[in-house]
């Protein structure tokens, strides 16, 4: 049988695990829940002395993104959440920063799908 990959964003880690339990109730091949970002690494750990000009970028320092040149923490920097003027929180504008991947059989495509929609997932 063939394969189909599901693409699904969620609000909170907790509303992607019902929905991977119920995937794997429907017998999913495979499913994988990982927080995004529009912003590279982890976030740093290191802080930086903002009143000596030790630090990366505005986006080092109100991100936590983890930028290793200028040029990226300048680009990071001129968006609208580095200043704080943005009402997106950390998962954007949708508030969905939680990516849940599946990967199930042709079958139960849409039955899938629909499970993903009702526990309060975009597809």
């Amino acid at each position: 049988m063939m394969e189909k990959n599901i693409l699904a964003y969620f609000k909170s880690p907790e509303e992607a695990e019902g929905a991977a339990q119920k995937l794997y109730a429907l017998r999913a091949i495979d499913v994988s829940i990982d927080r995004i970002s529009r912003y590279p690494g982890d976030g740093t750990n290191a802080s930086g002395n903002p009143a000596t000009g030790d630090f990366g970028s505005l986006a080092s320092l109100s991100l936590g993104a983890d930028v290793t040149g200028d040029s990226p923490g300048i680009l990071l920097s001129a968006g609208t959440d580095a200043s704080g003027m943005s009402d997106g929180g950390q998962g954007g504008p949708t508030g969905r920063d939680v990516l849940l991947t599946a990967v199930v059989d042709e079958g139960v495509h849409r039955q899938a799908m629909s499970v993903i929609e009702q526990a309060g997932g975009q597809l």
